[in-house]
């Protein structure tokens, strides 16, 4: 259920800063992001994995973090990034 090689190398290369970017917010954001998309699939199927939805809360709550934290830093990625991952509607 974790991200495949392949999924983490191709957002790793549409978010990094540099080549060797693998740690900024907007990287940890994007793949927190695709985590918790495959998560939410998940809990259509199994309705009662209460213990996975502590774990999808969590990255929810992370990711949120990480948002403020960019937004308070330089707003002009943050709407760039909320923009791209069609986090707002």
């Amino acid at each position: 259920m974790a991200l495949q090689k392949q999924q983490k190398e191709k957002i790793l290369k549409a978010f990094q800063r540099s080549e060797l970017d693998t740690g900024s917010p907007e990287v940890q954001v994007a793949l927190l992001t695709q985590r918790i998309n495959q998560l939410t699939q998940h809990f259509l199927v199994f309705k009662k994995d209460f213990h996975g939805r502590r774990g999808l809360m969590k990255m929810v709550n992370r990711r949120r973090k990480l948002l403020d934290y960019l937004k308070s830093k330089n707003t002009k990625k943050y709407t760039t990034l909320i923009e791209t991952l069609q986090l707002r509607k």
